[in-house]
């Protein structure tokens, strides 16, 4: 990826006419060279946010990946939450963090060595300022997982029970200004998502994100770190609440777009909430990311044992060889 970055700002750079400065050419040629200068950064801004994937044919199929595994995602998870939640169990709320649990582990399986396995675009954001990925993918990516959003609720509507579909909001994320029984308030909502998404990110894309560590645990192992860091956080976000009807954080701003188009009312109005709170986790994430340990513990193999220490002190003696 670098070096087709580098090709494309030194083809970019030859195919500009070598102007002189306006003193070595006596001003006649300023204006070449102010257009020549404008079309050289224009040329690095693309570089810098990887234009050229958007010839690659293969990003293209890793994002038809991202839309139809989003859409099938949707379908699969919403229904099972609803299934979950509507059981008539005593207590229907444990059983959603492990239905959480083993689909998206399912799903990070299948879509990790394919396309990255963000289907949200929460992980595509935090993927793109860590530069694991280009912006250019980036943007397509979440694109591609809004569509597949859209998708994923579409089926879902045409299939679901009409009383179970009002009754849960279609499986969106629903949000009241008063905390109603549909939802919870926005304020709520806001706090939850920030912190959920911080802690999915926190146990879950640090291990994803680290090289040593993926190799030494396996993409099964990792995909487990990860889905089990989503199941956490739903498990946290449904116990707090104390909301029958509330399925628990949304983590993913897609999930909560596609209900919020096709249904609009309380979903829309406080559907904002889903975007910033997870974006603002990314954001703070990263700040602290940069400045996690690089080489881990440093284990001293017992050279600062309390008890050779103090009686090192007493003894006035050298503790270290």
């Amino acid at each position: 990826m670098v070096d087709q970055t580098m090709d494309l700002v030194i083809s970019s750079t030859e195919a500009v006419p070598q102007c002189k400065t306006p003193v070595e050419n006596g001003g006649a040629n300023s204006f070449m060279t102010m257009r020549a200068e404008k079309f050289s950064t224009w040329a690095i801004f693309l570089a810098c946010i990887g234009a050229h994937e958007f010839r690659s044919p293969e990003m293209w199929r890793a994002a038809l990946t991202e839309s139809v595994a989003t859409a099938c995602l949707m379908f699969t998870l919403t229904c099972s939450i609803i299934s979950c939640l509507d059981s008539g169990e005593v207590d229907p709320k444990l059983l959603v963090p492990f239905a959480v649990f083993i689909i998206a582990f399912l799903f990070l399986l299948v879509t990790v060595p394919l396309s990255g396995g963000h289907m949200s675009p929460v992980f595509t954001f935090i993927a793109a300022l860590k530069g694991v990925i280009t912006l250019s993918r980036a943007s397509v990516y979440v694109l591609a997982q809004c569509i597949g959003s859209i998708t994923g609720f579409l089926i879902i509507k045409a299939v679901m029970n009409p009383n179970l579909a009002e009754k849960y909001s279609l499986g969106g994320c629903s949000i009241t200004g008063d905390g109603g029984a549909s939802g919870i308030r926005a304020d709520t909502a806001l706090v939850l998502e920030f912190a959920c998404t911080f802690l999915v990110l926190f146990i879950g894309v640090t291990v994803a994100f680290d090289k040593r560590r993926c190799k030494e645990l396996g993409l099964v192992m990792v995909c487990v770190v990860v889905a089990w860091s989503m199941g956490l956080a739903v498990f946290v976000s449904i116990t707090v609440t104390g909301r029958a009807s509330y399925a628990g954080v949304g983590l993913n701003p897609a999930r909560c777009l596609g209900p919020a188009l096709l249904l609009g009312g309380e979903l829309w109005a406080g559907h904002w909430v889903f975007w910033v709170g997870p974006f603002v986790a990314c954001s703070l994430y990263y700040g602290l990311s940069v400045n996690l340990p690089k080489e881990g513990l440093a284990w001293v193999e017992g050279e600062y044992d309390f008890v050779k220490l103090t009686g090192a002190f007493f003894g006035g003696k050298w503790p270290f060889p």
